[in-house]
């Protein structure tokens, strides 16, 4: 390793969620990853052992909570704990994708609020830090009591678009929730944004009502945080192209793409999605439609200040 980043007491960890991610994030700052077994026994309980020291290291454990999101959580939670009775001097989370992070508020009666549930556990196991890209809603920094820096890849997505070269772009937030998220494009874009007014009558089913904003013989780039089932993407792209959009592209950061997902990105109007590997894409959601990012470069960049004790959000001005 040409690299090789000189203070030995940095030690980066992966569990199975997005191996080649933590690959890259290790490569891209000069570590080799740590040496730990995740098996389990035969009814299926994790079992992990860590295969160096790392008594008065500072430990960063790469996982994101993608699917199987209570396996991954489950195991994130184990390894917490071994690292703390392994005497592991700082114990830091990086969680490129922060699963259970949609129930974030009573939205209705009687309902959990899983992000604050995670938050707990996190803390609980003895995690010292979290280190997160793109939080489903920002106010999540709020449910910690440790450490959080929260990453934003708008930077990648809004470098990538520029290097095509649009022309008469209109960046669109697909619901009112990600209009910051829209406008922080727009400005790296210097483009116009519009929003679609939406509602959503029960959890994973989306109806379009209005666009606000002109659209009309623009390309439009619609962009969001998680595309889970594409419903709602998909259902946007069409209104957008209904209503007199010439191309639609759009990204996001978090691939969930789970169930019919897929068939609906294929079937629709949208040219290209861009994603980020934040979750790692298995080969039958890997088609032509879709274009990845790796997210490796300012994850692993985060993780060196971090450990240098340096500003993280000047990567973003």
């Amino acid at each position: 390793m040409s690299n090789q980043y000189l203070d030995p007491n940095l030690k980066v960890f992966s569990l199975n969620s997005n191996f080649g991610l933590a690959q890259e994030i290790a490569a891209a700052i000069g570590v080799e990853l740590g040496k730990c077994s995740v098996t389990s026994f035969s009814d299926g309980e994790v079992q992990i052992n860590i295969e160096e020291s790392i008594r008065g290291c500072d430990v960063y454990v790469i996982q994101s909570t993608s699917q199987p999101v209570n396996e991954n959580l489950m195991e994130l939670l184990i390894m917490i704990d071994a690292l703390k009775r392994a005497s592991a001097k700082t114990i830091n989370i990086v969680m490129p994708y922060y699963g259970y992070a949609r129930q974030d508020r009573k939205a209705r009666a009687r309902e959990p609020i899983t992000a604050k549930l995670v938050a707990n556990l996190l803390e609980t196991a003895g995690a010292h830090r979290v280190i997160t890209l793109d939080l489903h809603a920002p106010q999540i920094q709020g449910f910690f009591d440790i450490l959080i820096d929260h990453l934003v890849a708008v930077p990648i997505l809004a470098d990538y678009f520029k290097e095509k070269d649009l022309s008469d772009i209109v960046i669109v937030s697909p619901d009112h929730g990600g209009v910051t998220r829209a406008r922080k494009m727009a400005d790296r874009l210097k483009a116009p944004i519009a929003i679609i007014d939406k509602r959503r009558p029960r959890p994973n089913v989306a109806e379009v009502m209005n666009i606000i904003g002109n659209i009309e013989g623009k390309t439009a780039i619609l962009i969001d945080d998680i595309i889970d089932t594409a419903g709602t993407i998909t259902l946007a792209a069409n209104a957008l192209v209904e209503n007199g959009a010439k191309a639609v592209y759009a990204c996001c950061t978090h691939p969930v793409l789970s169930g019919p997902a897929i068939e609906r990105i294929q079937n629709s109007t949208i040219k290209e999605l861009v994603v980020t590997n934040t979750i790692a894409l298995s080969e039958d959601k890997k088609i032509d439609k879709i274009s990845g990012l790796s997210v490796a470069p300012l994850i692993a960049e985060a993780i060196i200040r971090v450990h240098e004790e340096q500003s993280v959000s000047t990567l973003f001005d």
